[in-house]
């Protein structure tokens, strides 16, 4: 089992009522982690089911829910003492949110739940389970998580000076940072070493959302428009998201955009990064565009060393905090803001430069922005002191 940076908040979940919930796109890693947390209750009165199973839904999408406490007791199940049930892809059965809340009233049951999107979690999962579930998003690896599941050593760094460019670690972690940027952080592709199996994997990932993810949540008349709009999305990351041109160039209305935009979100595919507040009104500002896995991105369409990089490292630096960019017309354009007590301001560079670090603390500086930080994939000559993304755990 390769440990996950969640699994502490999510062992800590276990001791109170609330329903577990594990979110996240295909593949990311939501059943092991199901069942590592059920490994961590220290009783024998639980049970796993998959509800990706006919057998084990059926009984979940009856109107008597009293049937599904008989299932639970023939299964070896003791009603008198606490349950715990984890239940794995839950968004395949519509009602079980009332069968959750039902049981968790009358029974001592502790619900461990996955489901593939938060888009099925705010369609169905109703105003009565507030206040009752805690809802853990799961995202792929981070690069720590990476250089873990590969057998490498490393040492986190406790803050965004610890990150700064150092020769030996370079040389040391380059060609498995490479990897991650080409091949990004789900679980089976990382564990295999093979570049064109990984490809396959991805591609047969892509192709399951498709056919399952997509028809199960969604009611698209046109996937191929679905298909067609995620290509021309991958090759626009990083960049403002033009609605109405966007429309324009995959032939379909903005209301229809809108509607696959927000799916597309809401399964974790992509995510749009909002402007900061200050510069222009944030409001009048299109989002930014990312991926959330560069594996992902690259099967879709030939996208730029550039363009993953700066995909990579939005997901890297998304797990520190809120994220924004900064932007004022055609004057300057910053491309993140850690949105913390004290904003610090990120530009990614290539090859970034002492003049970058200059021009990112004088435009941070006119938006009270005191913290500023070029990330760069490459030294220059006679320049380092910038943070380096294979450091950025």
């Amino acid at each position: 089992m390769y440990p996950r940076y969640l699994f502490p908040a999510l062992k800590d979940a276990l001791s109170d009522q609330r329903v577990v919930v594990i979110t996240g796109m295909r593949r990311v890693g939501k059943t092991t982690s199901l069942h590592w947390l059920l490994e961590q209750v220290n009783s024998s009165n639980k049970i796993y089911l998959d509800l990706e199973r006919l057998d084990q839904r059926t009984v979940f999408e009856e109107n008597n829910y009293d049937l599904v406490i008989n299932f639970l007791r023939n299964r070896g199940l003791d009603l008198n003492q606490r349950m715990t049930v984890a239940l794995d892809e839950i968004q395949y059965v519509p009602n079980l949110p009332s069968v959750v809340k039902y049981l968790s009233d009358n029974y001592q049951i502790k619900f461990l739940l996955t489901g593939s999107s938060s888009f099925y979690l705010k369609n169905y999962f109703t105003e009565s389970l507030a206040g009752r579930k805690v809802v853990f998003e799961m995202f792929p690896l981070t690069f720590g998580e990476f250089l873990g599941f590969r057998g490498a050593t490393y040492r986190m760094r406790e803050s965004f000076d610890e990150m700064r460019f150092d020769s030996y670690e370079f040389e040391r972690l380059k060609d498995y940072y490479e990897d991650y940027l080409i091949y990004g952080g789900l679980p089976s592709v990382v564990l295999e070493e093979r570049p064109a199996a990984r490809k396959e994997i991805l591609n047969d990932i892509f192709s399951s959302y498709i056919n399952i993810d997509v028809r199960t949540l969604a009611d698209f008349q046109k996937i191929g428009e679905l298909q067609k709009l995620l290509r021309v999305l991958a090759l626009r990351i990083g960049n403002k998201v033009d609605m109405t041109k966007l429309a324009s160039v995959v032939g379909v209305s903005r209301p229809t955009l809108n509607q696959y935009l927000e799916f597309l979100e809401k399964t974790y595919v992509i995510e749009r990064l909002s402007a900061y507040a200050g510069g222009d009104k944030p409001s009048s500002l299109a989002k930014k565009l990312y991926f959330c896995d560069n594996g992902i991105a690259g099967i879709l369409a030939q996208v730029g060393e550039g363009a993953l990089f700066e995909n990579a490292v939005f997901n890297q630096l998304k797990r520190f905090g809120d994220l924004a960019y900064l932007a004022k017309g055609s004057e300057y354009e910053v491309d993140f803001v850690l949105q913390q007590n004290e904003p610090t301001a990120f530009e990614v560079k290539y090859h970034p430069t002492a003049s970058d670090h200059g021009k990112l603390l004088r435009i941070a500086g006119k938006n009270g922005i005191k913290k500023g930080w070029v990330i760069g994939k490459y030294a220059t000559p006679n320049w380092q002191h910038f943070l380096w993304g294979g450091l950025i755990f």
